[in-house]
Protein backbone atom coordinates (compact mmCIF):
# COMPACT_ATOMS: atom_id res chain seq x y z
CA UNK A 1 0.00 0.00 0.00
CA UNK A 2 0.94 3.41 -0.20
CA UNK A 3 3.86 5.22 1.35
CA UNK A 4 3.73 1.91 3.63
CA UNK A 5 0.23 2.01 5.03
CA UNK A 6 -1.78 -1.37 5.18
CA UNK A 7 -5.45 -1.25 5.15
CA UNK A 8 -6.69 -2.67 7.73
CA UNK A 9 -10.68 -4.26 8.25
CA UNK A 10 -11.23 -0.31 9.90
CA UNK A 11 -10.38 1.60 7.05
CA UNK A 12 -12.28 -0.47 4.63
CA UNK A 13 -15.52 -0.58 6.85
CA UNK A 14 -14.81 3.25 6.62
CA UNK A 15 -14.89 3.41 2.71
CA UNK A 16 -17.98 0.70 2.58
CA UNK A 17 -20.00 3.40 4.86
CA UNK A 18 -18.72 6.19 3.79
CA UNK A 19 -19.53 4.90 -0.50
CA UNK A 20 -23.01 4.32 0.54
CA UNK A 21 -23.60 8.20 2.23
CA UNK A 22 -20.29 10.44 1.97
CA UNK A 23 -22.08 13.21 3.93
CA UNK A 24 -22.42 10.55 6.75
CA UNK A 25 -20.86 12.21 9.62
CA UNK A 26 -17.89 10.44 11.75
CA UNK A 27 -19.40 10.57 14.51
CA UNK A 28 -22.28 8.50 13.53
CA UNK A 29 -19.67 5.72 11.70
CA UNK A 30 -17.60 5.57 14.68
CA UNK A 31 -20.94 4.68 16.47
CA UNK A 32 -21.77 2.26 14.13
CA UNK A 33 -18.25 0.73 13.68
CA UNK A 34 -17.36 1.11 17.79
CA UNK A 35 -14.97 3.22 17.65
CA UNK A 36 -14.60 6.92 18.41
CA UNK A 37 -15.04 10.04 16.19
CA UNK A 38 -11.66 11.07 16.72
CA UNK A 39 -10.38 7.76 15.04
CA UNK A 40 -12.47 7.85 12.36
CA UNK A 41 -11.37 11.46 11.03
CA UNK A 42 -7.90 10.14 11.77
CA UNK A 43 -7.86 7.35 9.12
CA UNK A 44 -10.23 9.10 6.74
CA UNK A 45 -7.81 12.06 6.65
CA UNK A 46 -5.04 8.99 6.32
CA UNK A 47 -6.87 7.92 3.59
CA UNK A 48 -7.45 11.04 1.59
CA UNK A 49 -3.29 11.63 2.52
CA UNK A 50 -3.03 8.29 0.58
CA UNK A 51 -5.09 8.96 -2.26
CA UNK A 52 -7.47 6.77 -1.80
CA UNK A 53 -10.16 8.68 -1.24
CA UNK A 54 -9.81 11.24 -3.57
CA UNK A 55 -13.15 13.36 -2.34
CA UNK A 56 -16.60 12.99 -2.25
CA UNK A 57 -19.22 14.48 -4.69
CA UNK A 58 -23.18 15.13 -4.80
CA UNK A 59 -24.76 12.88 -7.98
CA UNK A 60 -27.20 15.05 -9.83
CA UNK A 61 -29.75 12.98 -11.53
CA UNK A 62 -29.44 14.90 -14.87
CA UNK A 63 -32.75 13.50 -16.74
CA UNK A 64 -34.10 15.63 -13.72
CA UNK A 65 -32.57 18.69 -14.64
CA UNK A 66 -33.77 18.20 -18.58
CA UNK A 67 -30.58 16.41 -19.94
CA UNK A 68 -32.87 13.47 -21.46
CA UNK A 69 -29.80 11.87 -23.40
CA UNK A 70 -26.84 10.12 -22.27
CA UNK A 71 -24.29 9.12 -24.98
CA UNK A 72 -21.15 6.90 -25.39
CA UNK A 73 -18.63 8.19 -28.33
CA UNK A 74 -15.63 6.49 -29.86
CA UNK A 75 -12.83 9.07 -31.44
CA UNK A 76 -9.97 8.37 -33.45
CA UNK A 77 -7.39 10.34 -34.19
CA UNK A 78 -5.37 11.35 -37.24
CA UNK A 79 -2.38 11.01 -35.22
CA UNK A 80 -1.72 9.47 -31.96
CA UNK A 81 0.70 12.60 -31.58
CA UNK A 82 -2.54 14.90 -31.10
CA UNK A 83 -3.20 13.43 -27.74
CA UNK A 84 -3.02 15.81 -25.16
CA UNK A 85 -4.07 18.49 -27.92
CA UNK A 86 -7.04 17.05 -28.23
CA UNK A 87 -7.24 16.08 -24.16
CA UNK A 88 -7.42 19.65 -23.53
CA UNK A 89 -10.09 20.49 -26.32
CA UNK A 90 -12.21 17.77 -24.91
CA UNK A 91 -12.12 19.57 -20.99
CA UNK A 92 -13.64 22.70 -23.35
CA UNK A 93 -17.15 20.74 -23.81
CA UNK A 94 -19.28 20.89 -21.09
CA UNK A 95 -21.47 18.48 -22.67
CA UNK A 96 -18.60 15.74 -21.92
CA UNK A 97 -18.22 14.09 -18.40
CA UNK A 98 -16.30 11.90 -18.65
CA UNK A 99 -13.07 11.24 -21.31
CA UNK A 100 -11.48 7.41 -21.38
CA UNK A 101 -8.25 6.57 -23.14
CA UNK A 102 -8.24 3.44 -24.25
CA UNK A 103 -7.21 0.74 -26.29
CA UNK A 104 -8.74 -1.27 -29.21
CA UNK A 105 -10.83 0.90 -31.75
CA UNK A 106 -10.70 4.22 -30.41
CA UNK A 107 -7.97 6.38 -29.17
CA UNK A 108 -11.01 7.75 -26.83
CA UNK A 109 -14.46 7.04 -25.47
CA UNK A 110 -16.21 9.80 -24.17
CA UNK A 111 -19.66 9.76 -22.27
CA UNK A 112 -21.46 12.49 -22.95
CA UNK A 113 -25.10 14.06 -21.72
CA UNK A 114 -27.49 16.45 -23.84
CA UNK A 115 -30.66 18.21 -23.30
CA UNK A 116 -32.11 15.25 -26.75
CA UNK A 117 -31.32 13.88 -29.89
CA UNK A 118 -31.18 17.09 -31.40
CA UNK A 119 -28.79 18.63 -28.60
CA UNK A 120 -26.47 16.01 -29.47
CA UNK A 121 -26.85 15.54 -33.27
CA UNK A 122 -25.47 19.86 -32.91
CA UNK A 123 -23.01 18.88 -30.31
CA UNK A 124 -21.72 15.99 -32.55
CA UNK A 125 -21.73 17.48 -36.08
CA UNK A 126 -21.17 21.60 -35.20
CA UNK A 127 -18.50 20.80 -32.66
CA UNK A 128 -16.83 17.74 -31.64
CA UNK A 129 -16.33 16.58 -35.11
CA UNK A 130 -15.41 20.08 -36.37
CA UNK A 131 -11.96 19.19 -34.32
CA UNK A 132 -9.13 18.72 -37.36
CA UNK A 133 -7.07 16.46 -34.93
CA UNK A 134 -10.05 14.03 -34.84
CA UNK A 135 -10.45 11.39 -37.73
CA UNK A 136 -13.70 9.54 -36.88
CA UNK A 137 -16.10 9.49 -34.20
CA UNK A 138 -18.98 6.76 -33.61
CA UNK A 139 -21.87 6.90 -31.19
CA UNK A 140 -23.55 4.49 -29.34
CA UNK A 141 -27.18 6.47 -27.09
CA UNK A 142 -27.91 4.88 -23.69
CA UNK A 143 -31.00 3.72 -23.38
CA UNK A 144 -30.75 2.96 -19.65
CA UNK A 145 -28.99 2.30 -16.66
CA UNK A 146 -29.71 -0.97 -14.85
CA UNK A 147 -26.55 -0.96 -12.92
CA UNK A 148 -24.84 1.95 -11.28
CA UNK A 149 -22.47 1.52 -8.75
CA UNK A 150 -19.11 1.72 -7.00
CA UNK A 151 -16.85 -1.67 -6.70
CA UNK A 152 -17.57 -3.93 -3.48
CA UNK A 153 -14.80 -3.59 -1.67
CA UNK A 154 -13.39 -7.30 -0.69
CA UNK A 155 -10.76 -7.37 1.44
CA UNK A 156 -9.43 -10.25 -0.53
CA UNK A 157 -8.64 -7.85 -3.40
CA UNK A 158 -7.18 -5.19 -2.13
CA UNK A 159 -3.20 -5.27 -2.02
CA UNK A 160 -1.91 -4.20 1.18
CA UNK A 161 -4.33 -5.36 3.20
CA UNK A 162 -3.32 -5.80 6.84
Amino acid sequence: MAAGHELDELDLNIIRILQQDARRPFQEIARDLSVSGGTVHVRYSKLKELGIIKGSRIIVDMQMLGFEVCAFVGINLHNARDYNIVVQKLKDFDEIIEVHSTTGAYNFFIKVVAKNTRGLHNFLTDRLQEMSEIQSTETFISLDLPVDREIPIDKNQIIGYA
